[in-house]
Protein backbone atom coordinates (compact mmCIF):
# COMPACT_ATOMS: atom_id res chain seq x y z
CA UNK A 1 0.00 0.00 0.00
CA UNK A 2 1.66 3.16 -1.14
CA UNK A 3 1.06 6.69 1.43
CA UNK A 4 -2.13 7.54 0.19
CA UNK A 5 -4.28 10.12 2.09
CA UNK A 6 -6.78 8.42 4.37
CA UNK A 7 -9.57 6.41 2.70
CA UNK A 8 -11.97 8.36 4.95
CA UNK A 9 -10.43 12.09 3.82
CA UNK A 10 -10.92 13.71 0.64
CA UNK A 11 -8.46 13.50 -2.37
CA UNK A 12 -7.85 15.80 -4.25
CA UNK A 13 -7.48 14.94 -8.04
CA UNK A 14 -5.41 17.12 -10.72
CA UNK A 15 -7.48 16.09 -14.19
CA UNK A 16 -6.77 15.76 -17.64
CA UNK A 17 -8.09 18.38 -20.78
CA UNK A 18 -8.99 17.46 -24.10
CA UNK A 19 -7.98 20.07 -26.95
CA UNK A 20 -10.67 19.13 -29.58
CA UNK A 21 -11.39 21.83 -32.43
CA UNK A 22 -14.82 22.61 -31.39
CA UNK A 23 -14.22 23.85 -27.93
CA UNK A 24 -13.83 27.19 -26.84
CA UNK A 25 -10.66 28.73 -27.11
CA UNK A 26 -8.58 30.71 -24.51
CA UNK A 27 -10.06 32.47 -20.97
CA UNK A 28 -13.45 32.08 -23.46
CA UNK A 29 -13.54 28.51 -22.44
CA UNK A 30 -15.15 27.43 -18.79
CA UNK A 31 -12.75 24.11 -19.38
CA UNK A 32 -9.23 26.45 -20.12
CA UNK A 33 -9.86 28.04 -16.56
CA UNK A 34 -11.03 25.45 -14.38
CA UNK A 35 -7.88 23.17 -16.14
CA UNK A 36 -5.77 26.26 -14.79
CA UNK A 37 -6.88 26.46 -11.58
CA UNK A 38 -6.86 22.99 -11.31
CA UNK A 39 -3.61 22.15 -12.60
CA UNK A 40 -1.60 25.18 -12.03
CA UNK A 41 -0.74 25.14 -16.16
CA UNK A 42 -0.42 28.38 -18.16
CA UNK A 43 -3.33 28.33 -21.01
CA UNK A 44 -2.94 29.31 -24.51
CA UNK A 45 -5.29 31.88 -26.01
CA UNK A 46 -5.35 30.81 -29.68
CA UNK A 47 -5.90 26.78 -28.52
CA UNK A 48 -9.69 25.30 -28.18
CA UNK A 49 -10.33 24.04 -24.40
CA UNK A 50 -12.96 21.49 -25.10
CA UNK A 51 -13.67 19.10 -22.27
CA UNK A 52 -12.22 18.60 -19.19
CA UNK A 53 -12.21 14.84 -18.01
CA UNK A 54 -12.69 13.92 -14.03
CA UNK A 55 -13.04 10.29 -13.45
CA UNK A 56 -10.03 6.89 -14.44
CA UNK A 57 -10.66 6.45 -18.11
CA UNK A 58 -7.61 5.75 -19.61
CA UNK A 59 -8.12 8.81 -22.25
CA UNK A 60 -8.10 11.70 -19.50
CA UNK A 61 -7.25 9.64 -16.16
CA UNK A 62 -7.08 11.48 -13.24
CA UNK A 63 -4.10 11.70 -10.88
CA UNK A 64 -4.65 12.02 -6.75
CA UNK A 65 -2.52 15.07 -5.57
CA UNK A 66 -0.86 14.67 -2.08
CA UNK A 67 -1.01 18.79 -1.52
CA UNK A 68 -4.95 19.48 0.45
CA UNK A 69 -5.41 23.17 1.80
CA UNK A 70 -5.87 23.33 5.18
CA UNK A 71 -9.22 25.85 6.09
CA UNK A 72 -6.82 28.61 6.75
CA UNK A 73 -6.21 28.83 2.77
CA UNK A 74 -2.27 28.13 3.86
CA UNK A 75 -1.65 25.52 0.68
CA UNK A 76 1.35 23.66 0.58
CA UNK A 77 3.70 25.46 -2.29
CA UNK A 78 4.65 22.46 -4.29
CA UNK A 79 4.88 22.29 -8.43
CA UNK A 80 2.02 20.42 -9.06
CA UNK A 81 3.54 18.49 -12.20
CA UNK A 82 6.11 16.97 -9.46
CA UNK A 83 3.40 16.25 -7.41
CA UNK A 84 0.95 14.69 -9.82
CA UNK A 85 1.13 11.12 -7.76
CA UNK A 86 -0.74 7.94 -8.08
CA UNK A 87 -3.44 7.98 -10.85
CA UNK A 88 -6.77 7.62 -9.36
CA UNK A 89 -7.54 4.37 -11.14
CA UNK A 90 -4.02 2.96 -9.54
CA UNK A 91 -5.30 4.74 -5.70
CA UNK A 92 -8.73 2.92 -6.38
CA UNK A 93 -7.53 -0.31 -7.01
CA UNK A 94 -5.18 -0.37 -4.03
CA UNK A 95 -8.02 0.89 -2.27
CA UNK A 96 -11.06 -0.52 -3.58
CA UNK A 97 -13.27 -0.53 -0.50
CA UNK A 98 -13.18 3.00 -1.29
CA UNK A 99 -16.45 2.10 -3.88
CA UNK A 100 -18.14 0.58 -1.24
CA UNK A 101 -19.51 -3.53 -1.76
CA UNK A 102 -22.36 -2.79 -3.93
CA UNK A 103 -20.56 -0.57 -6.26
CA UNK A 104 -17.21 -2.91 -6.42
CA UNK A 105 -19.46 -6.58 -6.71
CA UNK A 106 -21.42 -4.37 -9.56
CA UNK A 107 -18.93 -2.93 -11.59
CA UNK A 108 -15.30 -3.98 -10.17
CA UNK A 109 -12.28 -2.04 -9.24
CA UNK A 110 -13.18 1.15 -10.86
CA UNK A 111 -15.21 3.93 -11.35
CA UNK A 112 -18.65 2.94 -13.07
CA UNK A 113 -18.70 7.29 -13.57
CA UNK A 114 -17.03 9.76 -16.13
CA UNK A 115 -17.47 13.31 -15.06
CA UNK A 116 -17.22 16.04 -17.73
CA UNK A 117 -17.40 19.95 -18.67
CA UNK A 118 -17.34 20.18 -21.83
CA UNK A 119 -17.52 24.02 -23.59
CA UNK A 120 -18.78 24.29 -26.72
CA UNK A 121 -17.61 26.88 -29.57
CA UNK A 122 -18.90 24.85 -32.42
CA UNK A 123 -20.88 21.92 -33.35
CA UNK A 124 -20.24 18.35 -31.80
CA UNK A 125 -20.30 15.41 -34.27
CA UNK A 126 -23.94 13.87 -35.28
CA UNK A 127 -23.10 10.73 -33.32
CA UNK A 128 -24.50 7.98 -31.09
CA UNK A 129 -23.12 5.94 -28.40
CA UNK A 130 -23.06 1.89 -28.48
CA UNK A 131 -24.95 -0.02 -26.93
CA UNK A 132 -22.82 -2.89 -24.35
CA UNK A 133 -23.05 -5.89 -27.33
CA UNK A 134 -22.23 -3.25 -29.99
CA UNK A 135 -19.29 -2.00 -27.90
CA UNK A 136 -17.58 -5.30 -27.20
CA UNK A 137 -18.05 -6.06 -30.78
CA UNK A 138 -16.62 -2.48 -32.19
CA UNK A 139 -13.74 -2.22 -29.78
CA UNK A 140 -13.00 -6.04 -31.21
CA UNK A 141 -12.88 -5.23 -34.38
CA UNK A 142 -11.55 -1.77 -34.09
CA UNK A 143 -9.65 -1.20 -30.73
CA UNK A 144 -7.31 1.40 -32.34
CA UNK A 145 -10.93 3.89 -33.23
CA UNK A 146 -13.14 2.05 -30.19
CA UNK A 147 -11.10 2.51 -26.73
CA UNK A 148 -12.73 0.20 -24.47
CA UNK A 149 -15.78 -2.60 -24.56
CA UNK A 150 -18.36 -0.29 -22.57
CA UNK A 151 -22.05 1.24 -23.35
CA UNK A 152 -21.88 5.29 -22.88
CA UNK A 153 -25.53 6.71 -21.75
CA UNK A 154 -24.66 10.24 -20.72
CA UNK A 155 -26.62 13.27 -19.44
CA UNK A 156 -25.56 16.80 -20.29
CA UNK A 157 -26.54 19.48 -17.55
CA UNK A 158 -26.43 23.33 -18.60
CA UNK A 159 -24.46 25.68 -16.78
CA UNK A 160 -25.02 28.26 -19.44
CA UNK A 161 -27.43 28.58 -22.25
CA UNK A 162 -27.20 25.49 -24.10
CA UNK A 163 -28.53 23.92 -27.09
CA UNK A 164 -28.36 20.68 -29.11
CA UNK A 165 -29.95 18.68 -31.51
CA UNK A 166 -31.34 15.00 -30.12
CA UNK A 167 -33.32 12.34 -31.40
CA UNK A 168 -35.71 12.58 -34.24
CA UNK A 169 -38.67 14.90 -34.62
CA UNK A 170 -41.55 13.16 -34.60
CA UNK A 171 -43.84 11.95 -37.89
CA UNK A 172 -46.21 14.74 -38.22
CA UNK A 173 -42.72 17.09 -38.42
CA UNK A 174 -40.91 15.10 -40.55
CA UNK A 175 -43.27 15.15 -43.09
CA UNK A 176 -43.51 18.78 -42.57
CA UNK A 177 -39.84 18.92 -43.36
CA UNK A 178 -40.20 17.01 -46.65
CA UNK A 179 -43.56 19.49 -48.07
CA UNK A 180 -40.94 22.29 -47.32
CA UNK A 181 -37.03 21.36 -47.69
CA UNK A 182 -37.96 20.41 -51.09
CA UNK A 183 -33.99 19.69 -51.50
CA UNK A 184 -34.01 16.25 -48.83
CA UNK A 185 -36.97 15.01 -51.37
CA UNK A 186 -34.35 15.51 -54.36
CA UNK A 187 -31.68 14.14 -52.25
CA UNK A 188 -33.32 10.89 -51.42
CA UNK A 189 -36.05 10.37 -54.28
CA UNK A 190 -40.02 11.00 -54.17
CA UNK A 191 -40.55 7.03 -53.42
CA UNK A 192 -38.87 7.09 -50.23
CA UNK A 193 -40.19 10.69 -49.26
CA UNK A 194 -43.81 9.26 -50.24
CA UNK A 195 -43.35 6.32 -47.90
CA UNK A 196 -43.09 8.91 -45.47
CA UNK A 197 -46.15 10.93 -46.59
CA UNK A 198 -48.45 8.57 -46.55
CA UNK A 199 -47.83 6.56 -43.42
CA UNK A 200 -49.32 7.37 -39.86
CA UNK A 201 -49.49 6.01 -36.48
CA UNK A 202 -51.86 3.81 -37.07
CA UNK A 203 -49.49 1.79 -39.44
CA UNK A 204 -47.67 0.95 -36.27
CA UNK A 205 -44.51 1.78 -34.69
CA UNK A 206 -42.11 -0.88 -36.19
CA UNK A 207 -43.36 0.18 -39.83
CA UNK A 208 -42.65 4.25 -38.97
CA UNK A 209 -39.04 3.15 -37.89
CA UNK A 210 -38.20 1.27 -40.68
CA UNK A 211 -39.64 3.73 -43.37
CA UNK A 212 -37.86 6.03 -41.14
CA UNK A 213 -34.05 4.27 -41.03
CA UNK A 214 -33.98 3.53 -44.84
CA UNK A 215 -35.06 7.52 -45.65
CA UNK A 216 -31.51 8.53 -43.11
CA UNK A 217 -29.67 6.05 -44.48
CA UNK A 218 -30.27 7.22 -48.09
CA UNK A 219 -29.55 10.60 -47.15
CA UNK A 220 -26.33 10.19 -44.54
CA UNK A 221 -24.99 7.90 -47.94
CA UNK A 222 -25.67 10.35 -50.23
CA UNK A 223 -22.75 11.07 -52.57
CA UNK A 224 -20.27 14.44 -52.20
CA UNK A 225 -21.30 16.31 -55.36
CA UNK A 226 -25.41 15.60 -54.30
CA UNK A 227 -24.40 17.17 -50.73
CA UNK A 228 -22.35 20.07 -52.49
CA UNK A 229 -25.71 20.41 -54.88
CA UNK A 230 -28.32 20.38 -52.05
CA UNK A 231 -26.70 22.37 -49.62
CA UNK A 232 -25.90 25.13 -52.17
CA UNK A 233 -29.64 24.85 -53.10
CA UNK A 234 -30.48 25.13 -49.80
CA UNK A 235 -28.88 28.09 -48.85
CA UNK A 236 -29.90 29.77 -52.14
CA UNK A 237 -33.71 29.22 -51.35
CA UNK A 238 -33.28 30.39 -47.28
CA UNK A 239 -31.35 33.88 -48.34
CA UNK A 240 -34.27 34.56 -50.90
CA UNK A 241 -37.02 33.80 -48.15
CA UNK A 242 -35.26 35.22 -45.81
CA UNK A 243 -36.19 38.67 -47.83
CA UNK A 244 -40.20 37.78 -47.21
CA UNK A 245 -40.56 35.97 -44.27
CA UNK A 246 -38.49 35.40 -40.92
CA UNK A 247 -35.99 32.17 -41.08
CA UNK A 248 -37.16 29.14 -38.39
CA UNK A 249 -34.79 28.86 -35.78
CA UNK A 250 -34.00 25.44 -37.39
CA UNK A 251 -33.35 26.74 -40.64
CA UNK A 252 -31.03 29.58 -38.73
CA UNK A 253 -29.48 26.65 -37.49
CA UNK A 254 -28.42 24.87 -40.45
CA UNK A 255 -26.74 27.66 -42.14
CA UNK A 256 -24.89 28.31 -38.89
CA UNK A 257 -24.04 24.50 -39.06
CA UNK A 258 -23.27 24.75 -42.91
CA UNK A 259 -20.68 27.97 -42.15
CA UNK A 260 -18.69 25.72 -39.72
CA UNK A 261 -18.99 22.50 -41.97
CA UNK A 262 -19.10 23.39 -45.29
CA UNK A 263 -20.50 20.14 -47.79
CA UNK A 264 -21.20 18.12 -44.41
CA UNK A 265 -24.37 16.02 -44.63
CA UNK A 266 -24.51 16.47 -41.00
CA UNK A 267 -25.96 20.19 -42.07
CA UNK A 268 -28.56 18.67 -43.40
CA UNK A 269 -29.51 15.85 -41.17
CA UNK A 270 -30.19 18.62 -38.84
CA UNK A 271 -33.36 18.66 -40.18
CA UNK A 272 -34.11 15.34 -39.28
CA UNK A 273 -33.19 16.18 -35.42
CA UNK A 274 -34.80 17.33 -32.54
CA UNK A 275 -33.39 20.98 -31.43
CA UNK A 276 -33.16 21.58 -27.82
CA UNK A 277 -32.26 24.53 -25.99
CA UNK A 278 -31.59 24.15 -22.76
CA UNK A 279 -31.40 26.79 -19.97
CA UNK A 280 -28.84 26.97 -17.12
CA UNK A 281 -30.25 24.04 -14.32
CA UNK A 282 -31.62 21.63 -17.47
CA UNK A 283 -30.63 18.85 -18.12
CA UNK A 284 -31.01 16.08 -20.95
CA UNK A 285 -29.99 12.75 -20.93
CA UNK A 286 -29.08 10.17 -23.99
CA UNK A 287 -29.64 6.38 -23.62
CA UNK A 288 -27.32 3.80 -26.09
CA UNK A 289 -28.40 4.05 -29.73
CA UNK A 290 -29.45 7.87 -30.07
CA UNK A 291 -28.68 10.01 -32.69
CA UNK A 292 -27.11 14.07 -30.73
CA UNK A 293 -24.97 16.55 -31.67
CA UNK A 294 -23.72 19.18 -28.88
CA UNK A 295 -24.73 22.66 -30.94
CA UNK A 296 -23.02 25.54 -28.83
CA UNK A 297 -22.79 26.43 -24.90
CA UNK A 298 -20.99 25.13 -21.53
CA UNK A 299 -22.63 21.68 -19.42
CA UNK A 300 -21.69 19.55 -17.21
CA UNK A 301 -21.62 16.00 -18.67
CA UNK A 302 -21.74 12.68 -17.06
CA UNK A 303 -21.85 9.16 -18.40
CA UNK A 304 -20.83 5.31 -17.92
CA UNK A 305 -16.98 5.09 -17.97
CA UNK A 306 -16.51 5.08 -21.57
CA UNK A 307 -15.33 7.41 -24.77
CA UNK A 308 -17.06 5.14 -27.42
CA UNK A 309 -18.32 7.18 -30.29
CA UNK A 310 -19.88 6.17 -33.04
CA UNK A 311 -19.78 9.65 -35.97
CA UNK A 312 -21.43 10.21 -39.16
CA UNK A 313 -20.92 13.85 -39.84
CA UNK A 314 -20.15 17.23 -38.77
CA UNK A 315 -16.89 16.25 -38.04
CA UNK A 316 -12.95 15.85 -39.08
CA UNK A 317 -12.91 12.56 -37.09
CA UNK A 318 -13.28 9.39 -37.96
CA UNK A 319 -16.89 8.28 -39.89
CA UNK A 320 -18.48 5.05 -39.33
CA UNK A 321 -22.09 6.08 -40.88
CA UNK A 322 -23.16 2.45 -42.02
CA UNK A 323 -22.40 1.90 -38.43
CA UNK A 324 -24.60 4.77 -37.01
CA UNK A 325 -27.65 4.08 -39.31
CA UNK A 326 -27.46 0.37 -38.42
CA UNK A 327 -27.51 0.67 -34.49
CA UNK A 328 -30.33 3.68 -34.21
CA UNK A 329 -33.12 2.88 -32.19
CA UNK A 330 -35.05 5.40 -34.77
CA UNK A 331 -37.79 6.50 -31.55
CA UNK A 332 -39.23 9.96 -32.39
CA UNK A 333 -39.95 12.45 -29.86
CA UNK A 334 -38.95 15.52 -27.91
CA UNK A 335 -36.83 14.10 -25.22
CA UNK A 336 -37.30 14.47 -21.87
CA UNK A 337 -36.30 18.20 -20.02
CA UNK A 338 -34.55 17.13 -16.42
CA UNK A 339 -35.19 20.09 -13.65
CA UNK A 340 -34.19 18.20 -10.69
CA UNK A 341 -35.44 17.32 -7.80
CA UNK A 342 -34.55 19.42 -4.93
CA UNK A 343 -33.13 17.61 -1.75
CA UNK A 344 -33.10 20.53 0.22
CA UNK A 345 -32.74 24.77 -0.52
CA UNK A 346 -29.42 24.66 -2.32
CA UNK A 347 -29.24 21.40 -3.83
CA UNK A 348 -30.83 19.92 -6.54
CA UNK A 349 -30.42 16.31 -7.72
CA UNK A 350 -30.84 15.06 -11.62
CA UNK A 351 -31.30 11.42 -12.04
CA UNK A 352 -31.50 9.80 -15.47
CA UNK A 353 -32.83 6.05 -15.50
CA UNK A 354 -28.96 4.80 -15.79
CA UNK A 355 -27.83 2.84 -12.68
CA UNK A 356 -24.43 4.59 -13.58
CA UNK A 357 -24.63 8.00 -12.49
CA UNK A 358 -26.08 10.54 -11.04
CA UNK A 359 -25.82 14.38 -10.84
CA UNK A 360 -26.25 16.90 -7.96
CA UNK A 361 -25.93 20.97 -8.72
CA UNK A 362 -25.52 23.24 -5.19
CA UNK A 363 -26.09 27.04 -5.42
CA UNK A 364 -24.31 27.99 -1.78
CA UNK A 365 -24.90 31.64 -0.53
CA UNK A 366 -22.34 33.18 1.21
CA UNK A 367 -22.38 32.28 4.66
CA UNK A 368 -25.04 29.42 3.91
CA UNK A 369 -23.88 25.57 4.67
CA UNK A 370 -25.17 22.54 3.32
CA UNK A 371 -24.62 18.82 4.00
CA UNK A 372 -23.81 15.78 1.45
CA UNK A 373 -24.92 12.87 3.67
CA UNK A 374 -22.96 9.75 3.32
CA UNK A 375 -23.80 7.45 0.27
CA UNK A 376 -23.68 3.83 -0.08
CA UNK A 377 -20.51 4.75 -3.63
CA UNK A 378 -18.22 7.08 -4.40
CA UNK A 379 -18.52 10.96 -5.43
CA UNK A 380 -16.77 13.33 -7.10
CA UNK A 381 -17.19 16.92 -6.36
CA UNK A 382 -16.34 19.76 -8.79
CA UNK A 383 -16.41 23.78 -7.62
CA UNK A 384 -16.86 26.09 -10.71
CA UNK A 385 -16.94 29.36 -8.54
CA UNK A 386 -16.71 30.64 -5.09
CA UNK A 387 -14.80 29.27 -2.19
CA UNK A 388 -15.87 27.16 1.06
CA UNK A 389 -14.44 25.02 3.19
CA UNK A 390 -15.26 21.30 2.95
CA UNK A 391 -15.62 18.77 5.62
CA UNK A 392 -15.60 14.95 5.58
CA UNK A 393 -16.97 13.30 8.19
CA UNK A 394 -15.00 14.58 11.77
CA UNK A 395 -11.47 15.54 9.77
CA UNK A 396 -10.14 18.95 9.36
CA UNK A 397 -12.03 21.47 6.88
CA UNK A 398 -10.25 21.97 3.38
CA UNK A 399 -10.63 24.96 1.29
CA UNK A 400 -12.38 24.69 -1.82
CA UNK A 401 -12.23 26.91 -4.66
CA UNK A 402 -12.87 27.41 -8.17
CA UNK A 403 -11.20 24.47 -10.26
CA UNK A 404 -10.92 22.14 -7.49
CA UNK A 405 -11.67 18.60 -8.00
CA UNK A 406 -12.42 15.86 -4.92
CA UNK A 407 -13.22 12.38 -4.65
CA UNK A 408 -15.10 11.16 -1.57
CA UNK A 409 -14.49 7.65 -0.52
CA UNK A 410 -18.00 5.57 -0.27
CA UNK A 411 -19.95 6.18 3.33
CA UNK A 412 -18.56 9.76 3.62
CA UNK A 413 -21.37 12.23 4.93
CA UNK A 414 -20.17 15.63 2.76
CA UNK A 415 -20.08 19.24 5.28
CA UNK A 416 -19.80 22.50 2.98
CA UNK A 417 -19.77 26.19 4.33
CA UNK A 418 -19.50 29.05 1.99
CA UNK A 419 -17.50 32.15 2.36
CA UNK A 420 -18.65 33.45 -1.40
CA UNK A 421 -21.63 32.28 -3.38
CA UNK A 422 -20.16 28.41 -4.35
CA UNK A 423 -21.32 26.76 -7.29
CA UNK A 424 -20.38 23.49 -7.02
CA UNK A 425 -21.54 19.55 -8.83
CA UNK A 426 -21.13 15.99 -7.73
CA UNK A 427 -21.29 13.00 -9.59
CA UNK A 428 -21.93 9.57 -7.96
CA UNK A 429 -23.82 5.95 -8.39
CA UNK A 430 -27.10 7.09 -9.07
CA UNK A 431 -28.71 6.38 -5.72
CA UNK A 432 -31.86 4.43 -7.89
CA UNK A 433 -29.09 1.56 -8.44
CA UNK A 434 -28.63 1.03 -4.19
CA UNK A 435 -32.50 1.32 -3.72
CA UNK A 436 -33.63 -1.54 -6.00
CA UNK A 437 -30.74 -3.72 -4.62
CA UNK A 438 -31.80 -3.23 -1.22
Amino acid sequence: MDSAPSQKNLLRLRCSVQNYDWGLKGHDSRVARLYARNSGSETRPDSPYAELWMGTHESGPSFVVQAPRASNGVSVDVDVDDDVGVSLKKWISENPNVLGDKVLHNWGCDLPFLFKVLSVAKAVSIQAHPNKELARALHKAQPDVYKDDNHKPEMALAITEFEALCGFISLEELKGVLCYVPEIVDMVGSAYANQILHINEQDGEEKVKSILRSIFTKLMLASKEMIMKVLSNIKSRLQIESQVRKLTDKELLVLQLEKQYPADVGVISAFFFNYVKLNPGEALYLGADEPHAYVSGECIECMATSDNVVRAGLTPKHRDVKTLCSMLTYKQGFPEILQGVPLNSYVRRYLPPFDEFEVDRCILPRGASTVFPAVLGPSIFLVIAGEGIMHAGSFKGELVTEGDVLFAPANTEINIESESELQLYRAGVNDRFFQASL
